[in-house]
């Protein structure tokens, strides 16, 4: 390895760590789990109905889960393998997009035996045969290349067991708990697995680390360069038919990310999609591989619909109905103001103020739907027990927590907006006070008029007795 490539190799992991540290921060918590609705031609609101098996939606500007079903559940992902293919390879040879157009590689059959009357997805590249690294990412990318996959793997990890090595390492590294690989390709399942929330993180993460993948991802086509094999070069067509505009499934805000299609997998999906400066992210899992029945006649009915060709793509639907939920029913809302007065509070020994005014640490705003007023969000105040001056302007002295259906949005501090300086007359009083109402001095009366009896009965006695002897 150059010393080119160990320093960018030493830049990446840096930026790595620091940005694994803010996505383990941002799914730490747990998520408001909305239901989406849209509206029927009656105008009526009604509930949105998933194809897939599992889904995980997240607000990639705020950070925020908004949508989870079975998201923790592990199965097979299909070609989403790839997406860790391509991290792994971008870390390990460097993402510069000059190194990857002139630093080309090729493998043998090993890297095609296994692929061989399996039905795999190719993009043609043949054994022996040298292509960049920037068209093998393409090419594992756009037309989900299994072929692909494999020449990086043997290339980047000296052996398809060695990259998987490096792919598990990366997963936990990432907190991907959930996720286990034992190919580059996804096509074989044992072994082979994640979830719907892990591919999210997955994603993010490689949306967010390499410009390149971002470039690649958002493609319809690719024309792959020219070789020995291949001297026209190769033509390559996105598999993710919602960024090639002469489909039925094109949605103009999507960019990208990764189809996966397998058997025991369904119909897969992580892709993300922005609208008026807003982003969301979608991975759904296990959506059908064959035509509804429903859907079945909707064809007959209508050829020239969506349900009238050979497949349905339900994983696709189920994006491209998510976004226009998130775009038209999702809008930024304030739930509380951070010059916002909300409570006095007692405060002993107060000099000239027996009390303190509370306002919140910060305000709060995030996604929400329309059509639930923030009225429904409650405000749940706590505040600490015998506050005691002196007190200081942004002392905390409480906590609001926002909640709604059950489930916490929010903890917010609140602090003083008050500044009440100590009576040491008054606390001396109070201790005065305090001491007579305190045990300690009962018992010392006690003992005092114990002593007082004690006494008297006993000089008692001393003059009976003087009295006896006269």
């Amino acid at each position: 390895m150059t010393n080119t490539h160990k320093i960018r190799r030493i830049i990446c992991m840096s930026a790595a760590l620091a940005l694994i540290f803010s996505l383990l921060t941002c799914f730490s918590a747990g998520a408001l789990n909305f239901s989406p609705t849209y509206y029927d031609d009656d105008g009526k609101l009604q509930e949105l109905e998933f194809y897939s098996e599992s889904v995980f939606m997240m607000n990639m500007d705020t950070e925020e889960p908004v949508v989870e079903i079975n998201s923790d559940d592990e199965r097979p992902i299909a070609s989403l393998t790839k997406i860790m293919t391509a991290v792994v390879m971008l870390e390990e040879i460097g993402y510069d997009e000059e190194t990857l157009k002139n630093t080309y590689v090729s493998a043998g059959t090993e890297a095609f035996d296994e692929l061989y009357d399996t039905g795999a997805a190719t993009a043609d590249i043949q054994p022996g045969e040298k292509v960049s690294y920037y068209d093998l990412l393409a090419a594992l990318l756009i037309p989900s290349a299994c072929e692909a996959a494999n020449i990086i793997a043997i290339n980047v990890g000296g052996s398809i067991d060695g990259f998987c090595d490096l792919m598990n390492k990366k997963a936990e590294k990432l907190g991907l708990d959930h996720t286990h690989f034992s190919n580059a390709h996804g096509l074989f399942t044992q072994q082979n697995y994640s979830t719907a929330h892990d591919i999210a993180v997955l994603s993010k993460y490689a949306v967010e680390s390499f410009s390149v993948f971002r470039d690649i991802i958002a493609m319809p086509s690719y024309e792959m360069e020219s070789t020995d094999y291949h001297p026209s070069g190769s033509t390559i067509i996105n598999t993710n038919l919602m960024l090639n505009s002469y489909t039925d499934y094109y949605y103009a805000s999507c960019k990208g990310i990764k189809t996966g299609t397998a058997d025991a997998a369904g119909r897969c999906l992580s892709s993300y999609a922005e609208y008026d400066g807003t982003k969301y992210l979608i991975v759904t899992l296990g959506a059908p591989m064959e035509k509804l029945s429903e859907d079945i006649k909707k064809g007959e009915e209508d050829p020239d619909s969506i349900y009238g060709g050979d497949y349905v793509y339900y994983n696709l639907l189920d994006h491209a109905n998510l976004y226009d939920w998130a775009f038209s029913m999702l809008e930024s809302t304030d739930f509380i103001n951070e010059n916002s007065e909300v409570r006095d509070v007692a405060v002993a020994y107060g000099k000239e103020l027996d009390y303190a005014n509370l306002k919140p640490a910060n305000g709060f705003s995030r996604m929400w739907p329309v059509n639930i007023s923030v009225k429904d969000v409650e405000k749940v105040i706590t505040v600490k027990e015998n506050i005691i001056a002196p007190i200081e302007v942004g002392d905390v002295l409480g906590e609001m927590k926002l909640v709604y259906n059950g489930e916490t949005l929010a903890s917010i501090d609140l602090v003083s907006t008050t500044k009440v300086e100590r009576s040491a007359a008054k606390a001396k009083m109070k201790i005065v006070k305090s001491y007579f109402h305190s045990g300690v001095f009962k018992y010392t009366v006690i003992i005092i008029v114990s002593g007082i009896v004690l006494y008297g009965v006993i000089y008692f006695i001393c003059i009976q007795k003087k009295y006896l002897r006269k």
